[in-house]
């Protein structure tokens, strides 16, 4: 849009270790050897259909093609083999180096450190960086964008043979899982469905992959699926339970039909139904408590339980300051919940009535449709971030010194499609 003439206000990324570091080992949430559950043809321009500055969106469409997946293969030679071989999907750590090449290519304002505090100073945000090395940067904005799951460590119990799924990978990506005859992934979802796939790699008895659901569902891949996260106009029309319906379905609490077709032929896999209220020791195992609303606790006992249940949705709240969540309590109501938030979150994927604007896309599914908290609509969402009033104005006032400032994002969030 800069290039084009165009207002867009400068935006400055937070990243703790890298770009797409959430797509390799040092994020916490895969080994980067897996493969991405989203075709790759849904880079970082699609759908390719901006509407974000009328008599322009063309030509921006044309520049964000210089952006894409196709590009980066064509630059680097592989468009040719990455055809002939049917269009795989990458392996994470080949994502994360699109996203780099791609943060390479606009030089991107990158701040290596993490964020540890957000808080509101008059109409805009002042957020504390850390470095590595214990200093702190202060950064100001006009916005702020937190994306990502937050932290892969916390698991539910504390216990040699329970594993979070950030000690899961760095131990897979080391050669040293512990032996196992009886293991368990708590989960129902992509991030479970990865650390499955990685265990049936290993000698095992038997796997059972634990989650309430009756069973394990595989994520709706047709057309009409896709289209709802393509393009959401008709999400508005459905109903709430409906939208969650979708959701349910497609995107939370499902595993992607390769991951499911690669486990088919395993027959020491198997699925146990519940949620895990307790784990306790027994001898050398974990006994779990699982919990079914229409039938009595059952106990089971395993030699490794891997917590895969993914990440915190809320987990952006310990970075506000206590005034940050007054203002957030005061747009949304008191006591601040999950619903409460994904139901004030507006078209430009900002908590309504909150000033300065908080862009929360991973919250946006159930209000403007499923593909925003995922890898499935990114141009989309950048359109509706930079249609934001106050961006746009704060852009053309002082485009030096007004920041649109973003938390862990460049695509990096591990709920992927």
């Amino acid at each position: 849009m800069r290039e084009l003439g165009l207002d867009a206000p400068r935006v400055v990324v937070v990243e703790s270790h890298a770009v797409g570091a959430n797509w390799l080992g040092i994020g916490g949430w895969t080994d980067g050897s897996h493969r991405l559950g989203t075709s790759p043809e849904k880079d970082i321009g699609f759908p390719y259909r901006s509407s974000v500055v009328r008599g322009h969106n063309h030509r921006i469409n044309e520049k964000m093609l210089g952006f894409s997946w196709i590009s980066f293969l064509i630059e680097h030679g592989n468009y040719a083999e990455w055809i002939d071989r049917g269009r795989p999907n990458p392996q994470h750590h080949r994502w994360a180096g699109y996203l780099q090449w791609v943060a390479h290519k606009i030089e991107l304002d990158l701040v290596i450190g993490t964020a540890t505090a957000a808080t509101l100073d008059g109409d805009r945000w002042d957020v504390t960086v850390e470095s590595a090395d214990g200093t702190t940067t202060q950064l100001d904005a006009d916005g702020l964008m937190i994306t990502g799951p937050g932290a892969s460590g916390s698991a539910l119990s504390r216990h040699p043979r329970i594993l979070s799924i950030a000690e899961f990978w760095d131990l897979a990506g080391r050669r040293e899982l512990p032996t196992a005859l009886q293991a368990a992934v708590i989960g129902g979802g992509e991030t479970a469905g990865s650390a499955l796939n990685e265990l049936a790699r290993h000698d095992a008895m038997t796997i059972s992959v634990i989650s309430p659901t009756a069973t394990l569902y595989s994520r709706g891949e047709s057309y009409f699926e896709n289209a709802m996260f393509s393009d959401p106009a008709k999400w508005s029309a459905l109903s709430v339970d409906q939208r969650r319906d979708v959701i349910r379905r497609t995107d939370r609490g499902v595993f992607s039909i390769r991951v499911l077709d690669s486990l088919l032929g395993d027959d020491r896999i198997y699925h146990l139904q519940g949620r895990v209220t307790g784990a306790h020791s027994r001898g050398d195992l974990v006994e779990l408590t699982l919990h079914n609303d229409s039938q009595l606790e059952q106990t089971h006992a395993f030699d490794l339980v891997v917590d895969a249940t993914g990440g915190q949705p809320l987990w952006f709240l310990d970075l506000l300051t206590p005034d940050a969540v007054d203002a957030l309590e005061l747009a949304v109501g008191w006591p601040t919940s999950q619903e409460q938030i994904e139901s004030s979150i507006g078209y430009d994927l900002a908590v309504q009535g909150l000033t300065p604007k908080l862009f929360l896309p991973n919250l946006a599914g159930v209000a403007q449709g499923p593909g925003f908290p995922n890898l499935s609509s990114l141009g989309l969402l950048s359109d509706r971030v930079l249609r934001s009033p106050r961006l746009r104005a704060a852009s053309a006032a002082s485009a030096d010194q007004r920041h649109h400032f973003v938390q862990r994002g460049t695509a990096e969030n591990r709920g992927d499609r």
